[in-house]
């Protein structure tokens, strides 16, 4: 059914949505590695990404983890808490470019396990002039852009 949507404004194309948790200093690098095996589109634009607010997450490592192995003096059962944000991308619903996405982000990732969650989505494409009128668009309303944020690298 969503297939067929074809609105004035635009249409639904299937995507895979990827949120993966990870800290906030790691997003360029995990985006840059995704950006060597996905241009990570949306319309007219590449690397396309939200970040989350930093959070937090929290786990308890279990006894033969990567943690129980290297960090000194930890007893298994102790639960953790660190900062995380959740990066969120899409790409087409492609087997071979899923599975390219998810090894580049997982070797990029500072944890073996990354929490990562693949869901199957609809996301809209619009049908839309860049020198159009319409007064709501950030060229027409006389505010612009809106400040750039700054991630660390």
């Amino acid at each position: 059914m969503l297939q067929d949507y074809n609105a004035r404004t635009g249409t639904l194309i299937p995507v895979w949505t990827l949120e993966i948790q990870t800290l906030p200093q790691d997003t360029d690098r995990i985006l840059d590695a995704v950006m060597q095996v996905h241009p990570l589109g949306y319309g007219r634009y590449h690397r396309t990404a939200s970040v989350s607010a930093t959070g937090a997450e929290t786990t308890t490592p279990q006894p033969n983890s990567t943690t129980t192995t290297h960090k000194p003096n930890y007893q298994p059962g102790s639960a953790e808490t660190y900062p995380m944000v959740e990066l969120k991308i899409s790409i087409e619903r492609d087997l071979p470019a899923l599975q390219r996405v998810m090894d580049a982000i997982i070797d990029a990732h500072h944890y073996e396990e990354p929490v990562i969650f693949v869901r199957e989505d609809w996301a809209s494409r619009a049908s839309y002039d860049p020198n159009g009128t319409n007064p709501n668009r950030w060229w027409n309303d006389g505010r612009g852009l809106p400040d750039m944020v700054e991630f660390s690298r």
